[in-house]
């Protein structure tokens, strides 16, 4: 029997405008700090170029970009742990004020 995939992968899809502020509207778990999740989920699910786009969003809603998570970590100190973090990161210090 043959099963036929209903969904093809997609990689690096262009976001629109708004799919990136849909971020903005994101949920924490319980215990987590909401400014964290919104960020660290959209560098795990954006392009570069759209992650710059939603961090302009974010500052401009006067979100927090030096937000903690529950163990004290900020999404910078997150980020620089990863090997291909550093334009993710360049981009947080470039709007950090």
């Amino acid at each position: 029997m043959n099963i036929k995939k209903d969904k093809q992968k997609i990689i690096d899809p262009v976001w629109s405008e708004n799919r990136i502020k849909e971020f903005l509207f994101l949920m924490p778990p319980q215990g987590e700090n909401a400014d964290y999740h919104k960020l660290i989920k959209a560098y795990q699910s954006m392009r570069i170029e759209d992650f710059e786009k939603f961090v302009s969003f974010f500052i401009d809603e006067k979100n927090d970009i030096n937000c903690k998570n529950s163990q004290g970590e900020t999404v910078m100190d997150t980020i620089g742990k990863h090997r291909y973090g550093k334009p993710y990161l360049d981009i947080l210090i470039k709007y950090q004020k």
